[in-house]
């Protein structure tokens, strides 16, 4: 008898405790985004003037990247805006042309204005191939500007990657709070 109770009980702690563990794995998203974004500045101290005057920002910790002719991408991060972590974030990335290998980075995208943050939080954002990524090193920041009201940086994190295609990137947001 008793094991019929625990059987009948199990699937209610269940639902009990999933927003115990969905706020531990939105707390442990965003370290890895905070992480990140402490790499970033190190990479580049000149990144200071976008957190200053970004309405918000979104940070991919760990994008993985690969390619044979026909490539991919994805990861998942943390949208901040105006400075506070609201949500988790994803990213999907496909690219055809001449590619080959493999990769990993870190990837930030600040918002210039409060219609292209609403933009992506709605889902209706994508990079198209002419925004490019700025590779974060030392200065580079400091004659990025904004693209479509957007400023994209990366850091390489690993692997090696050979590269000449054209693909865009989409993205999903989900506040913190609701189901993924």
């Amino acid at each position: 008898m008793n094991a019929i109770r625990l059987a009948a009980a199990l699937p209610l702690l269940a639902a009990l405790s999933a927003p115990a563990f969905a706020a531990a794995d939105d707390a442990a998203a965003v370290r890895k985004a905070e992480e990140a974004i402490d790499l970033f500045k190190r990479t580049d101290p000149s990144l200071g003037k976008f957190f200053e005057k970004s309405v918000g920002w979104a940070v991919f910790p760990s994008v993985v990247k690969g390619a044979i002719g026909i490539g991919g991408a994805g990861g998942s991060g943390v949208l901040f805006e105006k400075g506070k972590a609201i949500g988790t974030t994803s990213l999907a990335q496909v690219t055809i042309g001449f590619a080959l290998g493999g990769q990993e980075y870190a990837e930030i995208i600040f918002f210039e204005n409060a219609l292209a943050l609403s933009s992506f939080k709605a889902g209706n954002f994508a990079l198209a191939a002419q925004v490019s990524a700025v590779a974060a090193a030392s200065g580079a920041a400091a004659s990025a500007k904004y693209q479509q009201g957007v400023a994209v940086f990366t850091v390489a994190i690993g692997g090696l990657m050979y590269e000449a295609s054209v693909g865009g990137q989409k993205f999903g947001f989900t506040p913190f709070g609701e189901k993924k």
